[in-house]
Protein backbone atom coordinates (compact mmCIF):
# COMPACT_ATOMS: atom_id res chain seq x y z
CA UNK A 1 0.00 0.00 0.00
CA UNK A 2 1.21 3.65 -0.65
CA UNK A 3 2.66 5.39 -3.43
CA UNK A 4 2.69 4.37 -6.86
CA UNK A 5 5.34 5.38 -8.94
CA UNK A 6 8.22 4.48 -11.88
CA UNK A 7 11.75 5.29 -11.95
CA UNK A 8 11.75 7.96 -15.14
CA UNK A 9 15.40 9.08 -14.56
CA UNK A 10 17.86 8.79 -11.12
CA UNK A 11 15.83 11.57 -10.15
CA UNK A 12 12.37 11.94 -11.60
CA UNK A 13 9.84 9.63 -10.79
CA UNK A 14 6.28 9.55 -12.96
CA UNK A 15 2.81 7.57 -11.69
CA UNK A 16 1.91 4.96 -14.01
CA UNK A 17 -0.83 5.47 -16.18
CA UNK A 18 -3.64 3.48 -16.20
CA UNK A 19 -6.90 2.72 -17.82
CA UNK A 20 -8.29 4.37 -21.17
CA UNK A 21 -9.99 7.74 -22.23
CA UNK A 22 -13.20 6.35 -24.63
CA UNK A 23 -15.06 9.55 -26.67
CA UNK A 24 -18.19 9.82 -28.11
CA UNK A 25 -17.90 13.08 -28.95
CA UNK A 26 -15.56 15.38 -29.74
CA UNK A 27 -17.14 17.54 -27.48
CA UNK A 28 -15.11 15.90 -24.94
CA UNK A 29 -12.33 17.57 -26.08
CA UNK A 30 -13.05 20.81 -24.30
CA UNK A 31 -13.57 18.82 -21.01
CA UNK A 32 -10.38 16.87 -21.31
CA UNK A 33 -7.34 16.81 -23.59
CA UNK A 34 -6.99 14.10 -26.35
CA UNK A 35 -3.56 13.17 -24.60
CA UNK A 36 -4.42 13.22 -21.11
CA UNK A 37 -4.04 10.24 -19.02
CA UNK A 38 -5.22 8.45 -15.97
CA UNK A 39 -2.19 8.20 -13.30
CA UNK A 40 -2.50 5.33 -10.50
CA UNK A 41 -1.03 7.60 -7.37
CA UNK A 42 -2.13 4.64 -4.22
CA UNK A 43 -2.96 1.18 -3.80
CA UNK A 44 -3.56 -1.74 -1.98
CA UNK A 45 -7.61 -0.89 -0.54
CA UNK A 46 -9.99 -3.08 0.19
CA UNK A 47 -12.78 -0.53 -1.38
CA UNK A 48 -11.59 3.34 -1.54
CA UNK A 49 -14.92 5.76 -1.65
CA UNK A 50 -15.67 9.15 -0.76
CA UNK A 51 -12.88 11.39 -2.07
CA UNK A 52 -12.47 15.18 -0.86
CA UNK A 53 -9.77 17.68 -1.80
CA UNK A 54 -8.71 19.97 0.76
CA UNK A 55 -6.47 22.98 0.13
CA UNK A 56 -5.38 23.34 3.24
CA UNK A 57 -2.39 21.24 3.22
CA UNK A 58 -3.39 20.55 0.43
CA UNK A 59 -4.94 17.21 0.86
CA UNK A 60 -7.45 14.28 -0.68
CA UNK A 61 -8.76 12.52 1.97
CA UNK A 62 -10.70 9.64 1.00
CA UNK A 63 -12.29 6.03 3.23
CA UNK A 64 -11.89 2.68 2.96
CA UNK A 65 -15.39 1.69 4.05
CA UNK A 66 -14.92 -1.70 4.54
CA UNK A 67 -11.68 -1.67 6.61
CA UNK A 68 -12.76 1.32 8.75
CA UNK A 69 -10.11 3.74 8.02
CA UNK A 70 -9.96 7.55 6.46
CA UNK A 71 -6.43 7.94 4.54
CA UNK A 72 -4.84 11.55 3.16
CA UNK A 73 -2.90 11.45 0.44
CA UNK A 74 -0.61 14.54 -1.26
CA UNK A 75 1.75 15.01 -3.75
CA UNK A 76 4.64 15.81 -1.35
CA UNK A 77 4.14 13.83 1.68
CA UNK A 78 2.55 10.34 -0.16
CA UNK A 79 -0.24 8.33 1.65
CA UNK A 80 -0.70 8.21 5.41
CA UNK A 81 -3.43 6.52 7.28
CA UNK A 82 -5.13 9.56 8.84
CA UNK A 83 -8.07 8.16 11.02
CA UNK A 84 -8.73 4.06 12.14
CA UNK A 85 -11.55 3.77 13.24
CA UNK A 86 -13.01 6.33 11.28
CA UNK A 87 -16.73 5.16 11.23
CA UNK A 88 -18.04 2.48 14.09
CA UNK A 89 -16.28 1.62 17.41
CA UNK A 90 -18.47 -0.48 19.04
CA UNK A 91 -18.33 -3.95 20.49
CA UNK A 92 -20.38 -5.58 17.59
CA UNK A 93 -18.46 -5.27 14.12
CA UNK A 94 -19.76 -8.47 12.80
CA UNK A 95 -23.31 -6.57 12.36
CA UNK A 96 -22.05 -3.89 9.91
CA UNK A 97 -20.80 -4.46 6.23
CA UNK A 98 -19.20 -1.85 5.74
CA UNK A 99 -18.72 0.25 8.97
CA UNK A 100 -16.44 3.09 8.19
CA UNK A 101 -17.00 6.47 6.75
CA UNK A 102 -18.21 6.58 3.30
CA UNK A 103 -19.07 10.31 1.52
CA UNK A 104 -16.77 12.91 2.55
CA UNK A 105 -17.01 16.81 1.81
CA UNK A 106 -15.31 19.99 2.51
CA UNK A 107 -17.79 20.89 5.64
CA UNK A 108 -16.79 25.16 7.19
CA UNK A 109 -14.19 26.14 8.08
CA UNK A 110 -11.22 23.58 8.23
CA UNK A 111 -13.40 20.42 8.66
CA UNK A 112 -15.31 17.83 6.76
CA UNK A 113 -18.66 16.63 6.75
CA UNK A 114 -18.97 12.71 6.46
CA UNK A 115 -21.51 9.85 5.51
CA UNK A 116 -20.76 8.00 8.52
CA UNK A 117 -21.95 4.65 7.61
CA UNK A 118 -20.74 2.71 10.57
CA UNK A 119 -22.62 5.33 13.20
CA UNK A 120 -25.97 5.80 10.75
CA UNK A 121 -25.05 9.39 11.05
CA UNK A 122 -23.82 12.65 9.06
CA UNK A 123 -21.26 13.67 10.96
CA UNK A 124 -19.20 16.30 11.39
CA UNK A 125 -15.47 16.42 11.35
CA UNK A 126 -12.89 18.95 13.03
CA UNK A 127 -9.50 18.62 11.37
CA UNK A 128 -7.46 20.25 13.35
CA UNK A 129 -8.61 19.00 16.87
CA UNK A 130 -9.83 15.51 15.32
CA UNK A 131 -13.20 15.37 17.14
CA UNK A 132 -16.21 14.35 15.43
CA UNK A 133 -19.74 15.69 16.22
CA UNK A 134 -23.06 13.73 14.87
CA UNK A 135 -25.56 16.26 13.09
CA UNK A 136 -28.32 13.75 12.56
CA UNK A 137 -28.98 10.28 13.48
CA UNK A 138 -32.74 9.62 12.90
CA UNK A 139 -35.60 10.01 11.20
CA UNK A 140 -38.98 10.42 12.96
CA UNK A 141 -37.49 8.61 15.95
CA UNK A 142 -35.73 5.42 13.68
CA UNK A 143 -32.30 5.02 13.32
CA UNK A 144 -30.96 5.78 9.63
CA UNK A 145 -29.82 2.62 7.56
CA UNK A 146 -26.36 3.84 6.58
CA UNK A 147 -25.81 7.09 5.42
CA UNK A 148 -23.44 6.66 2.02
CA UNK A 149 -23.00 10.46 0.54
CA UNK A 150 -23.95 13.87 0.69
CA UNK A 151 -23.51 17.28 -0.63
CA UNK A 152 -23.44 20.58 1.20
CA UNK A 153 -25.42 24.12 -0.24
CA UNK A 154 -24.60 27.12 -0.58
CA UNK A 155 -26.86 27.75 2.75
CA UNK A 156 -25.71 25.54 4.51
CA UNK A 157 -28.15 22.81 3.97
CA UNK A 158 -27.12 19.13 3.47
CA UNK A 159 -28.49 16.39 1.50
CA UNK A 160 -28.02 12.44 1.74
CA UNK A 161 -28.53 9.00 0.59
CA UNK A 162 -29.35 6.41 2.72
CA UNK A 163 -29.10 3.08 1.36
CA UNK A 164 -28.71 -0.37 3.71
CA UNK A 165 -24.92 -1.04 2.14
CA UNK A 166 -23.20 -0.44 5.89
CA UNK A 167 -25.62 -3.27 7.43
CA UNK A 168 -24.50 -6.78 7.38
CA UNK A 169 -27.95 -8.29 5.26
CA UNK A 170 -28.27 -4.98 3.62
CA UNK A 171 -32.17 -4.72 3.10
CA UNK A 172 -32.80 -7.89 5.33
CA UNK A 173 -30.42 -6.78 8.36
CA UNK A 174 -32.48 -7.07 11.89
CA UNK A 175 -30.83 -3.78 12.33
CA UNK A 176 -32.52 -1.81 9.99
CA UNK A 177 -35.22 0.57 11.38
CA UNK A 178 -36.67 1.93 8.10
CA UNK A 179 -38.68 0.36 5.66
CA UNK A 180 -37.17 2.42 2.90
CA UNK A 181 -34.08 3.64 1.44
CA UNK A 182 -34.39 7.26 1.51
CA UNK A 183 -32.94 10.67 0.19
CA UNK A 184 -32.79 13.19 3.05
CA UNK A 185 -32.44 17.04 3.40
CA UNK A 186 -30.45 18.35 7.01
CA UNK A 187 -31.67 21.46 7.71
CA UNK A 188 -29.38 23.94 9.31
CA UNK A 189 -31.97 23.84 12.33
CA UNK A 190 -31.38 20.11 12.61
CA UNK A 191 -34.60 19.26 11.38
CA UNK A 192 -34.55 16.50 8.90
CA UNK A 193 -37.01 16.00 5.81
CA UNK A 194 -37.64 12.67 4.07
CA UNK A 195 -37.22 14.14 0.44
CA UNK A 196 -37.32 10.56 -1.61
CA UNK A 197 -38.35 6.63 -0.71
CA UNK A 198 -38.54 5.17 -3.86
CA UNK A 199 -35.25 4.21 -4.81
CA UNK A 200 -34.12 1.31 -4.25
CA UNK A 201 -30.32 1.82 -3.31
CA UNK A 202 -29.72 5.48 -3.66
CA UNK A 203 -26.45 6.67 -3.32
CA UNK A 204 -23.97 9.36 -5.20
CA UNK A 205 -25.72 12.53 -4.84
CA UNK A 206 -24.68 16.03 -6.14
CA UNK A 207 -26.70 19.65 -6.55
CA UNK A 208 -26.29 21.53 -10.04
CA UNK A 209 -24.55 24.97 -10.17
CA UNK A 210 -27.80 26.93 -9.51
CA UNK A 211 -28.40 24.31 -6.86
CA UNK A 212 -31.98 23.97 -8.30
CA UNK A 213 -31.64 20.42 -9.66
CA UNK A 214 -30.29 17.19 -7.30
CA UNK A 215 -29.06 14.36 -8.76
CA UNK A 216 -29.28 10.84 -7.35
CA UNK A 217 -27.35 7.74 -8.19
CA UNK A 218 -29.22 4.98 -7.94
CA UNK A 219 -26.63 1.57 -7.51
CA UNK A 220 -29.23 -1.18 -8.66
CA UNK A 221 -28.09 -3.26 -11.43
CA UNK A 222 -31.68 -3.54 -12.38
CA UNK A 223 -32.32 0.00 -12.50
CA UNK A 224 -29.23 1.92 -13.11
CA UNK A 225 -30.19 4.90 -13.80
CA UNK A 226 -29.50 9.14 -12.03
CA UNK A 227 -32.35 11.08 -11.25
CA UNK A 228 -32.52 14.61 -11.46
CA UNK A 229 -34.73 16.05 -9.20
CA UNK A 230 -36.14 20.04 -9.34
CA UNK A 231 -36.56 21.93 -5.76
CA UNK A 232 -37.95 25.18 -4.95
CA UNK A 233 -36.20 27.66 -2.61
CA UNK A 234 -37.04 25.69 0.17
CA UNK A 235 -35.19 22.51 -0.92
CA UNK A 236 -38.58 20.38 -1.86
CA UNK A 237 -39.06 18.50 -4.40
CA UNK A 238 -41.39 20.23 -7.36
CA UNK A 239 -40.55 17.94 -9.71
CA UNK A 240 -38.55 14.35 -10.86
CA UNK A 241 -36.72 13.00 -13.93
CA UNK A 242 -35.16 10.51 -15.02
CA UNK A 243 -31.65 11.89 -16.39
CA UNK A 244 -29.98 8.96 -17.66
CA UNK A 245 -30.39 5.09 -17.27
CA UNK A 246 -27.26 2.80 -17.75
CA UNK A 247 -29.06 -0.05 -17.17
CA UNK A 248 -28.56 -1.40 -20.55
CA UNK A 249 -24.46 -1.44 -20.26
CA UNK A 250 -24.57 -3.06 -16.75
CA UNK A 251 -22.40 -6.16 -17.58
CA UNK A 252 -19.60 -8.13 -16.69
CA UNK A 253 -17.59 -6.66 -19.39
CA UNK A 254 -18.57 -2.88 -17.64
CA UNK A 255 -17.85 -3.47 -14.22
CA UNK A 256 -19.67 -1.19 -12.08
CA UNK A 257 -22.99 1.06 -11.40
CA UNK A 258 -24.24 4.62 -10.91
CA UNK A 259 -22.37 5.24 -7.26
CA UNK A 260 -20.69 9.00 -7.04
CA UNK A 261 -20.48 11.91 -9.32
CA UNK A 262 -18.74 15.60 -9.84
CA UNK A 263 -20.05 18.41 -11.32
CA UNK A 264 -18.06 20.95 -12.85
CA UNK A 265 -18.47 25.04 -12.94
CA UNK A 266 -20.81 24.95 -15.69
CA UNK A 267 -23.01 21.93 -14.91
CA UNK A 268 -21.12 19.03 -16.79
CA UNK A 269 -21.96 15.54 -14.68
CA UNK A 270 -19.01 12.99 -14.24
CA UNK A 271 -21.17 10.29 -12.73
CA UNK A 272 -19.59 6.40 -12.08
CA UNK A 273 -21.71 3.68 -13.88
CA UNK A 274 -20.97 0.96 -15.98
CA UNK A 275 -17.19 0.87 -16.91
CA UNK A 276 -15.80 3.55 -15.13
CA UNK A 277 -16.78 7.71 -14.83
CA UNK A 278 -19.28 8.77 -18.07
CA UNK A 279 -19.29 12.15 -18.56
CA UNK A 280 -22.77 13.65 -19.65
CA UNK A 281 -23.83 17.38 -20.67
CA UNK A 282 -26.06 19.43 -18.40
CA UNK A 283 -29.14 17.80 -20.72
CA UNK A 284 -27.84 14.50 -20.58
CA UNK A 285 -25.90 13.74 -23.28
CA UNK A 286 -23.01 11.38 -23.47
CA UNK A 287 -19.46 12.55 -24.38
CA UNK A 288 -17.94 9.41 -23.19
CA UNK A 289 -15.98 7.67 -20.55
CA UNK A 290 -12.99 7.57 -18.25
CA UNK A 291 -12.03 3.78 -17.38
CA UNK A 292 -9.42 2.90 -15.03
CA UNK A 293 -9.72 -0.92 -15.53
CA UNK A 294 -11.78 -1.42 -12.09
CA UNK A 295 -14.70 -0.48 -10.90
CA UNK A 296 -15.12 3.27 -9.83
CA UNK A 297 -16.74 4.05 -6.85
CA UNK A 298 -16.60 8.18 -6.79
CA UNK A 299 -14.48 11.08 -7.90
CA UNK A 300 -13.76 14.39 -6.87
CA UNK A 301 -12.23 17.91 -8.63
CA UNK A 302 -9.16 19.28 -7.08
CA UNK A 303 -6.09 20.95 -7.00
CA UNK A 304 -5.31 24.66 -6.71
CA UNK A 305 -6.99 25.25 -10.03
CA UNK A 306 -9.89 22.99 -9.52
CA UNK A 307 -8.94 21.06 -12.80
CA UNK A 308 -7.60 17.70 -11.69
CA UNK A 309 -10.21 14.43 -11.17
CA UNK A 310 -9.44 12.17 -7.97
CA UNK A 311 -10.95 8.88 -8.51
CA UNK A 312 -11.65 6.78 -5.79
CA UNK A 313 -11.50 3.14 -8.28
CA UNK A 314 -12.19 0.12 -5.88
CA UNK A 315 -8.68 -0.60 -4.81
CA UNK A 316 -6.77 2.12 -5.80
CA UNK A 317 -6.36 6.12 -6.06
CA UNK A 318 -6.12 7.70 -9.62
CA UNK A 319 -6.53 10.94 -11.22
CA UNK A 320 -6.98 12.75 -14.74
CA UNK A 321 -6.07 16.34 -15.58
CA UNK A 322 -9.28 18.17 -17.47
CA UNK A 323 -9.80 21.26 -19.22
CA UNK A 324 -12.26 22.33 -16.69
CA UNK A 325 -12.83 23.57 -13.35
CA UNK A 326 -14.83 21.57 -10.22
CA UNK A 327 -17.71 23.31 -8.95
CA UNK A 328 -16.69 24.50 -5.26
CA UNK A 329 -13.28 23.80 -5.72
Amino acid sequence: MGRKMIADTADTFTYPRIGRIERRSPALDALIAPDAKVEQLAEGFIWAEGPVWIDEGPYLYFSDVPANKMYRWSETRDLSLYLSPSGYEGSDPLAFREPGTNGLIRGPGHSILMADQGNRAIAHFDLDTRTKRFLATRYEGRRFNSPNDLVRASNGTIYFTDPPYGLEGLNDSPLKELPFNGVYRLDPDGSVTLLESGLSFPNGILLSPDERTLFVANSDPRRAIIMAYALDPAGNIVGRRRFVDLTPLVGPDRPGVPDGMAIDRTGNLFATGPGGIWVFTPDGLSLGLIATGSEIANCTFGDADGATLYIASHTMIARVRTRTRGLGV
